[in-house]
């Protein structure tokens, strides 16, 4: 790439703390202009709210019709207006015009991605419950970004540092997620890993994989999941020349991949793997979402309702997720062609 990347930068639900992050990131970090073009995918009025909020100067916030009209000026805010003024949101509460907004702006974001408008997404929090009530039932992020982008095979990835932890199952009950635990989900997932792995320069990446039942099941004492789904669809990676282990128990694999003894990891549920990442990473981890076109990276928190609007919003993970998202962009074609290259040897 002979320029900087450009990144969207949705606005999330603008009845929480997204609005204020976005201030603070783009006005108080002038060092990320000269790594990337942010350009704010939302709304100008609620971003003029949030910068007031953050004790910054609201008259920073510049509407701009397409992100190559855009300056990239340490002391401006540049948001492509997308719908509706949202600047009378209630802030802290759950609200449909909020979560419809917040979809909008995602689907905006795709948009000006498939117009090579620009080169990555990156995405403050939305509220799950919001966007149900403005009409949108996804599960999240991640769900909605596949489904405009049309794909199937993906995975949400927490990373930090070197560290990056793949999940079979995400935004669905325990129980589901046993369920979804399948063979064909599995190879998919080992597969993506392998690609991003090698996308990322390493030749034959090593992925541990974790087990779904304690101690991997135990020979099956605990469960035949492990057994019978699980290391198979190792063997199967391994037949195709992947370097996959597993099923390793999760209390054992996570801990060792926090020591550096493994890059790659994959949980089988939602928290099997964000509850040890958060717990040791908080605000140093991102969320990536491998198996798309684009390069996306969300903050690793949510909305915080609770404390909207009191101008306290920490913006590091915003930052940090920028920051990621403009060093993986310009390679980004290397992890989708990987991907689907992957996708093609992955058995049926």
């Amino acid at each position: 790439m002979d320029r900087l990347p450009r990144l969207a930068i949705t606005q999330g639900d603008v009845a929480g703390i997204g609005p204020e992050i976005i201030a603070r990131t783009l006005l108080e970090h002038p060092e990320l202009r000269t790594r990337c073009v942010p350009v704010v995918v939302g709304d100008a009025d609620a971003m003029r709210r949030g910068a007031r909020l953050a004790g910054l100067d609201p008259a920073a916030v510049a509407v701009i019709d397409d992100p190559a009209d855009a300056a990239n000026d340490p002391g401006l805010i540049e948001i492509v207006q997308t719908g509706p003024s949202l600047g009378d949101i209630p802030l802290g509460e759950l609200s449909p015009a909020a979560g419809d907004g917040a979809y909008r702006f995602v689907v905006r974001a795709c948009d000006l991605a498939k117009q090579d408008k620009v080169d990555g997404i990156v995405t403050p929090p939305l509220n799950k419950a919001a966007m149900h009530l403005g009409g949108h039932p996804y599960p999240g992020h991640t769900e909605l970004l596949a489904h405009e982008f049309g794909v199937e095979n993906f995975s949400l990835v927490l990373g930090a540092g070197d560290l990056y932890l793949f999940h079979l199952t995400t935004h669905v009950s325990l129980r589901r997620a046993i369920d979804d635990v399948t063979a064909e989900r599995t190879d998919d997932v080992i597969g993506l890993a392998a690609a991003f792995g090698r996308a990322l320069g390493r030749e034959h990446p090593r992925i541990g994989l974790a087990g779904l039942n304690p101690h991997a099941g135990e020979n099956r004492l605990f469960g035949d999941e492990d057994a019978d789904v699980l290391a198979p669809a190792v063997a199967r990676a391994q037949a195709r020349g992947i370097d996959a282990h597993g099923p390793i128990a999760a209390d054992a694999l996570i801990p060792q991949a926090v020591r550096g003894k493994w890059n790659l990891v994959i949980a089988c549920y939602h928290d099997q793997g964000h509850a040890p990442f958060k717990a040791v990473y908080g605000d140093d981890g991102v969320n990536i979402t491998v198996g798309l076109p684009v390069v996306r990276v969300s903050v690793d928190h949510g909305t915080a309702f609770d404390i909207a609007g009191q101008g306290i919003a920490r913006e590091g993970s915003l930052v940090l997720a920028i920051e990621r998202a403009a060093e993986l962009a310009p390679g980004w074609h290397h992890v989708w062609a990987e991907a689907r290259r992957e996708q093609g040897r992955t058995p049926a």
